[in-house]
């Protein structure tokens, strides 16, 4: 597999739930992943897809900068995902607490990991970006698929 396959999962998916690390990958452009990550984002911003990922991901993304003492950085990071184009950041309510209960019950997945999938879930996603191999596992009508597997390896 490698980037035509996930420009592929793109065309298939309309609506499409991408996970923190995604985003990460993307803005410290990570020299492994930010080739995979850069059509995920031209897509939303040309509007072919419609993201979605949870207020999870915002925290998660401001804890680093925050961290480090890079309030700047940090905040150019908070208005840019609350100002992309075509995404969807998902609160978490009682109904995607419940969604997310019922995936930890089945799935023995992390809490994080089971709202980010809730929150793409109850939002109408039909594919899932990831690196968590442990995400492949869920089996609930959404198409998971990890960066990994769009690394060309040959």
């Amino acid at each position: 597999m490698g980037r035509k396959d996930l420009i592929g999962f793109l065309a298939r998916h309309k609506r499409v739930g991408i996970d923190t690390m995604v985003f990460i990958y993307y803005l410290e452009d990570h020299p492994t992943y930010s080739p995979l990550t850069r059509p995920v984002f031209q897509a939303l911003e040309s509007g072919e897809i419609l993201g979605v990922t949870s207020v999870i991901t915002l925290m998660e993304i401001l804890v680093h900068p925050k961290r480090s003492g890079k309030v700047i950085a940090a905040r150019d990071y908070q208005d840019l995902l609350l100002t992309y184009p075509n995404l969807i950041i998902k609160e978490v309510g009682n109904e995607t607490a419940d969604i997310a209960s019922d995936l930890r019950a089945k799935y023995g997945i992390k809490t994080p990991d089971a709202l980010q999938l809730a929150a793409a879930l109850q939002s109408g996603a039909s594919g899932f970006i990831t690196n968590d191999m442990q995400l492949k596992k869920v089996e609930e009508g959404i198409e998971i698929v990890l960066l990994d597997d769009f690394i060309d390896r040959s």
